[in-house]
């Protein structure tokens, strides 16, 4: 896949307007109907000019998002991770590997221990 998995892009899927809003809340991972009540409520308390401003300024230069960028949910649950933190995401990963390391060797240890019981079931099958 070409397209970049941390960059922002407009969600033309789940748009009410132009996808600036569902784009925020994909790249943040934040639920898309409180970025859309932020942004309604930071334009209602004084921000009116500007706050559209930005939004067409994000819709103006957002590329749509790719068709199929994430294959699941899980992933795309990863990559917003990454974006919002990358050390942390890198550190989840590594206890996930070192999870999976020691449940092999605990694995690898059963199997390759002296238990009596094991080999009298694969004598039994011999």
């Amino acid at each position: 896949m070409s397209a970049s998995r941390t960059k922002f892009y407009l969600d033309k899927q789940n748009a009410k307007w132009l996808g600036v809003c569902a784009g925020i809340a994909d790249y943040t991972g934040i639920d898309v109907m409180w970025v859309r009540i932020g942004t309604v409520l930071l334009t209602l308390m004084g921000g009116f000019p500007w706050t559209l401003l930005a939004y067409w300024l994000a819709a103006w230069m957002g590329t749509p998002k790719p068709l199929g960028l994430y294959s699941t949910a899980e992933e795309a649950k990863f990559w917003q991770g990454v974006r919002t933190s990358p050390a942390r995401s890198t550190r989840d990963v590594r206890a996930r590997f070192r999870d999976i390391d020691r449940r092999l060797a605990d694995m690898e240890l059963y199997y390759t221990s002296r238990n009596s019981r094991l080999a009298d079931e694969i004598d039994s099958l011999r």
